[in-house]
């Protein structure tokens, strides 16, 4: 059950917020760096994780934080490794591999209800026309409230009817 919702995906009242990055990335634009200034433990968990754990490009890892906030960063882009390295554009296998990664994760966590922006289409700089078709193949049937945020407006609540 696929949503489409304008407004500010920091104010969804869904369990999970999936967004896309790179492997190591500084999140310094868009919605990664709201992420990062608002939970900043996430920034330095996930950049743990990925010296750790070396990830790929299409995979994803959630964050959870104490006051129950669950953050899905899918891994849409390459790069982010090396001193000064900086993400590269999003790929259209990254984007299905961790949607893959990420419809495997609300299942095993049985998790209840999924927030994303159009994803891969800032930063990433892919066309929501040709992400969108993967998006509702990856996470369509996974009969839970995925709420899309296609048009953000700061500060205002989407209305997320399940």
């Amino acid at each position: 059950m696929i949503h489409q919702v304008s407004g500010d995906i920091l104010l969804s009242q869904a369990q999970v917020i999936a967004h896309g990055v790179a492997p190591n990335d500084p999140m310094k634009q868009g919605l990664a760096l709201q992420l990062r200034e608002r939970y900043p433990a996430m920034q330095k968990d996930f950049h743990h994780w990925c010296s750790q754990q070396h990830p790929k490009s299409g995979e994803a890892w959630m964050w959870g934080g104490a006051d129950g906030v669950r953050i899905v960063n899918l891994l849409t882009q390459d790069g982010g490794y090396g001193h000064g390295a900086h993400p590269e554009k999003a790929t259209l296998k990254n984007v299905r591999d961790s949607l893959r990664a990420l419809a495997h994760m609300v299942e095993a966590e049985r998790l209840t209800s999924l927030a994303l922006p159009r994803l891969a289409t800032g930063v990433g700089e892919l066309k929501w026309e040709v992400v969108w078709p993967i998006v509702q193949e990856r996470l369509g049937g996974l009969g839970i409230p995925i709420f899309v945020y296609t048009d953000y407006h700061a500060g205002q609540r989407a209305i997320e009817k399940t």
